[in-house]
């Protein structure tokens, strides 16, 4: 936190390469989740409802209550600690304090809404499938936005004078 509040990561070439090597990872994680979504549905309420109903045509089971806790157990840790080290590094960015409040509360609650969705549409109602696919492309849109945010913000330079502070999150 030191380098970001002195604004050392701007010339901190080790700093520079850390954050840049963690976005690669969060871009890899981007693309394979991404690709794991569409290898098991589309962006149609039609495709999210036969993967988590079921579909005779096609033999595939409805997702059992075990599988989908499961998935959400860890999914909710890891999405957890990817959004807690993305979102923190919005703190020190050079932009208003209420366009922070969106970069960090979307993040979130897409992440929330990408998992609780698939249970309301197994366990509640087949009309919530729209929402699990506008909680995964609100998703991997913020992922992205969070990704393209911290590599220009590390290589922006004056990050010393961006450092967040009071109580009502507006810049000094």
């Amino acid at each position: 936190m030191r380098f970001v509040v002195t604004g050392e990561w701007s010339r901190n070439r080790l700093l520079q390469t850390i954050v840049l090597l963690y976005c690669v990872y969060v871009f890899g994680l981007w693309i394979t989740n991404a690709l794991l979504y569409f290898s098991k549905m589309g962006l149609t309420p039609d495709s999210v409802v036969s993967y988590y109903l079921g579909n005779e045509e096609l033999f595939r089971s409805p997702r059992t209550y075990q599988g989908l806790l499961e998935v959400t157990h860890f999914h909710l840790f890891a999405m957890g600690m990817l959004l807690l080290v993305m979102t923190h590094l919005v703190l020190f960015i050079p932009v208003s304090g209420g366009l922070k409040a969106w970069l960090i509360t979307v993040p979130f609650v897409s992440a929330l809404l990408d998992e609780g969705a698939s249970w309301l549409v197994r366990f509640a109602s087949p009309h919530f499938a729209a929402l699990k696919i506008a909680g995964f492309l609100l998703l991997q849109a913020s992922l992205m936005a969070l990704i393209v945010i911290s590599i220009w913000s590390v290589f922006t330079a004056s990050q010393g004078e961006n450092y967040v502070g009071g109580e009502d999150g507006d810049e000094d």
